[in-house]
């Protein structure tokens, strides 16, 4: 029989600086060997649950506790953080919050430095764990000039070593592109199996994890447990939209059909489960009409032709020629490196090309200083530390105002309407950094949408958002489309959201453009898929397995998903 390696029994604990707790009544065990997905809503007390199990709470982070919380038999309230760390290792979601080597080799190197590995052992571990991970070339980088999807390789490669009992993942997707999604997935399962580790991921795409069987998902939400079972149980029923978590895409196919599912019917594994019982419902409702979308779209407005950016002698960008117009909604995707956020800073001045021109409105940009060209085009980072000036939300958000000489009833207003938007309200007058990655992520949103520029630009918008804040924040930037015909660009690895919300995709692959078409082509062309690093959504899938054309489908479900989206704002 397994022993358990984590034991909660009526744990609860409450931050110094709170007055009420953030977790309560907490019952769990998770026994050794297992794999368990942590599930939740922002704020849900899945990130404060990590951190009892890893010691930061009440080590780092003050609090105070009640209840047993015992990690291998340890109660954690009288254990040290080093203790702890014997048995518990934790990957990051903000990955600079992690980095410790001045270059990416030492840093994969660095539990291996502090086990007293021979260098001779260590060199030839550290370069087999960042070819897992695609990062053999990167070995000498600073790992703070990396990008993103890349910072959170060097994270996943330096756990690989870690003699630790469990390994906790908090976010481990948020920043990385589909095929390297997909590889994180493989190598967090790989670690499971063949180092039999126990494994909790802390993670918002849902069905990105169900790439790879999980023994149990833990659903929280408001500081408690609310499902603790089988991933079957949980997408049969009707708990995840209830508590805001994002469906799997084939789940709300299935569901769009009107098809009952069940938890018999393998519902985690779209490759697996049986279909026969869906078929004739899904193939009835490929087969209605719906009426074809046409996006209100105008004049051109932004104009990219034969241009090349390099740093130092390579070139980043290759020969990119393409136009947006107004009202438009684009996606930029492609792999990590591909292209895609130095396009956007391009596009922003912030870099110039190096060959080649930029056109705002019919005229060259090169005139253009950086404060103007950002009056017509916002850039919301993917990094939100790296926006981040002022010590207070409020303060942050209506700074961009303050500097143009707004008056205080304009700002106060325009500051409301955009922190309820983006759910930040109630927390305006909190430091910046009392809150979590992803509500930092909603602050840099909002101090760029308060300008309401006339194109915006947002890289990975939704990393480390819960679907509720997601919807919420992408049905806004929907009516700043529809209402005011702003034009919204997102940079995105999130297939999901090219498919909810933009028309037209931009595929980026080594510094080149690959494909310009509307996302239900671009999703279904498997040359394209493949030289993107993107991977086949399950409505690809599941068109396959049942025989049906993948591009149709597709595209079929979006033109539903946008009748059901009409149909709830018309009741609304």
């Amino acid at each position: 029989m397994k022993k358990p390696i984590v034991e909660f029994k009526d744990f609860g604990f409450q931050y110094k600086s709170q007055s009420g707790a953030t977790l309560h009544s907490i019952n769990l065990t998770i026994y050794e060997g297992e794999k368990v997905l942590l599930l939740g809503p922002s704020g849900s007390g899945k990130s404060t649950l990590a951190n009892c199990i890893n010691g930061l709470n009440p080590f780092s982070y003050d609090g105070t506790i009640t209840g047993s919380c015992k990690i291998a038999g340890k109660e954690t309230k009288t254990a040290s953080i080093f203790a702890l760390s014997k048995t518990v290792g934790t990957v990051l979601q903000d990955s600079d919050a992690q980095f410790v080597g001045l270059s990416v080799g030492e840093d994969i190197a660095f539990a291996l430095e502090n086990q007293s590995v021979p260098r001779s052992e260590m060199v030839p571990k550290v370069q087999k764990a960042s070819e897992i991970v695609g990062m053999q070339d990167f070995l000498l980088h600073v790992p703070y000039e990396l990008s993103g999807g890349q910072k959170q390789k060097v994270a996943l490669a330096g756990v690989i070593h870690d003699d630790v009992d469990l390994l906790i993942f908090d976010e481990p997707l948020a920043a990385l592109d589909p095929k390297m999604g997909m590889v994180a997935v493989d190598l967090i399962d790989r670690i499971h199996r063949e180092q039999k580790k126990t494994i909790i991921i802390i993670e918002h795409r849902l069905e990105d994890v169900l790439y790879r069987p999980v023994d149990r998902i833990i659903l929280m939400d408001k500081g408690t447990i609310v499902f603790d079972g089988e991933p079957d149980c949980l997408l049969a029923s009707s708990l995840l939209p209830k508590y805001g978590i994002r469906e799997p895409l084939y789940i709300m196919a299935l569901k769009y059909a009107g098809c009952e599912l069940s938890s018999a019917q393998k519902l985690s594994d779209i490759t697996q489960m049986n279909l026969g019982a869906f078929k004739e419902k899904l193939e009835m409702q490929d087969r209605i009409a719906f009426k074809t979308y046409s996006p209100k779209i105008g004049e051109e407005v932004l104009k990219v032709s034969n241009v090349f950016f390099s740093y130092g002698e390579e070139d980043v960008l290759r020969n990119i020629s393409f136009s947006i117009r107004k009202g438009e909604k684009v996606a930029f995707v492609g792999k990590n490196g591909a292209g895609k956020s130095t396009m956007a800073k391009v596009l922003c001045g912030i870099a110039r090309p190096t060959k080649g021109t930029v056109t705002i409105n019919g005229a060259n940009y090169l005139s253009l200083s950086i404060k103007e060209i950002g009056e017509r085009i916002g850039y919301v980072m993917q990094n939100p530390n790296q926006m981040l000036v002022k010590d207070i939300i409020k303060d942050e958000v209506e700074l961009a105002l303050l500097l143009r000489g707004r008056s205080r009833v304009e700002i106060d207003e325009a500051v409301k309407k955009v922190l309820k938007m983006c759910g930040l309200y109630g927390m305006r007058n909190w430091p910046v950094s009392a809150v979590s990655y992803g509500q930092r992520k909603r602050i840099t949103i909002a101090s760029i949408l308060v300008l309401q520029p006339e194109i915006i630009i947002l890289d990975e918008p939704t990393a480390g958002q819960d679907f509720f804040h997601y919807t919420e924040i992408m049905n806004f930037l929907d009516e700043l489309n529809r209402e005011y015909g702003i034009t919204i660009v997102f940079i995105t690895h999130d297939m999901h959201l090219a498919i909810q919300y933009t028309d037209r995709a931009l595929v980026f692959s080594e510094g080149e453009l690959v494909a310009d078409d509307s996302v239900f082509k671009v999703l279904s062309d498997d040359e394209v898929i493949n030289k993107a690093n993107l991977k086949q959504t399950s409505l690809y899938t599941l068109a396959k397995r049942l025989g049906l054309s993948p591009e149709s489908y597709i595209e079929h479900f979006i033109a539903y998903e946008r009748m059901q989206k009409e149909h709830e704002e018309s009741i609304a």
